[in-house]
């Protein structure tokens, strides 16, 4: 058995590049997987749909702080690197880019990349700034690891949709592959954050995943309004006392606008998306679906 040869771990832009140029050089393709870190499962599984694609992988670890609109989340975010490292090379990533803050924000930093209207919805709207904080953060990885692909989780919809238009609008010539939400067997989509959860909170946060599951019932029944989906949201998530409501939106998956009416032209799988971000104790959690069957 060939022995699995440890990532090379890189801390600066200028180092970033000259890896990636060499292995360009030797004719192989690269990946990027962002993270900000505490790997679990779910980023395993986007690691692995990045090795399909590509001759060798870059996982970035970088917690970043301009998409954090509240200090505690940002000051108790996990940050397990020893492990992560050790994750990255049990999936045979070939580099873990992990700068530091300084690294990435040095003195004098002022240059923003601001989203457009694909950002004033959903999280955009509960929390200001996040967006701006992402593109920001995604734009600098690109430019100092210069992959060709670059896959991120559908579980971050909206995220996924920004990234997608604004590689589009600036030209940046990496293809942006999306890969399928990572789920507990009781259905919570895997998150960095659900670590926080304490047992009984994470027993809870299983009314998110089935609040969703509740709304695509209602959504499948012929005489079912939109009025209806979103109630079914709201009654499993007030019943849960640990649980509190931030939104509910059904949108189009294209445009991200919210849907009004469930017409009949809505009712296509892939078209229309259901999403939903609450809070467990003081845990934000988000997620989505396709409100119909594919």
């Amino acid at each position: 058995m060939a022995a699995v040869l440890r990532p090379v771990t890189i801390e600066n832009p200028a180092d970033m590049r000259s890896w990636s140029r060499a292995a360009r050089s030797s004719g192989r393709s690269i990946a990027l997987v962002a993270t900000m870190g505490a790997l679990h499962d779910g980023h395993l599984a986007l690691i692995e749909h990045a090795r399909s694609r590509a001759d060798a992988v870059v996982v970035s670890i970088f917690v970043n702080p301009l998409q954090f609109g509240e200090n505690h989340d940002f000051t108790n975010y996990p940050r397990p690197i020893d492990t992560d490292l050790a994750a990255c090379e049990r999936a045979e990533v070939a580099a873990v880019y992990a700068p530091t803050a300084a690294a990435m924000y040095p003195r004098g930093f002022e240059t923003r990349v601001v989203p457009g209207r694909l950002a004033s919805t959903m999280e955009g709207h509960s929390r200001p700034g996040h967006f701006e904080g992402v593109t920001t953060v995604v734009t600098k990885l690109l430019a100092a690891v210069g992959p060709d692909l670059a896959v991120f989780g559908e579980k971050d919809y909206q995220q996924l949709a920004i990234i997608r238009r604004m590689v589009s609008d600036l030209d940046l010539g990496v293809d942006i592959v999306a890969a399928p939400t990572v789920r507990e067997p009781d259905g919570l989509a895997l998150s960095s954050r659900n670590q926080r959860l304490t047992p009984a909170q994470r027993r809870a946060a299983v009314c998110i995943p089935r609040s969703i599951a509740e709304a695509r019932e209602v959504a499948a029944r012929p005489d079912a309004t939109l009025d209806a989906i979103l109630a079914r949201v709201r009654h499993v998530i007030d019943d849960e006392p640990q649980a509190s409501l931030d939104y509910v939106s059904v949108f189009d998956a294209g445009t991200l606008e919210a849907i009004d009416d469930l017409d009949d032209p809505m009712r296509v799988a892939g078209r229309c998306r259901i999403a939903i971000a609450a809070r467990v104790g003081d845990v934000r959690l988000i997620d989505n679906a396709d409100l119909y069957d594919r």
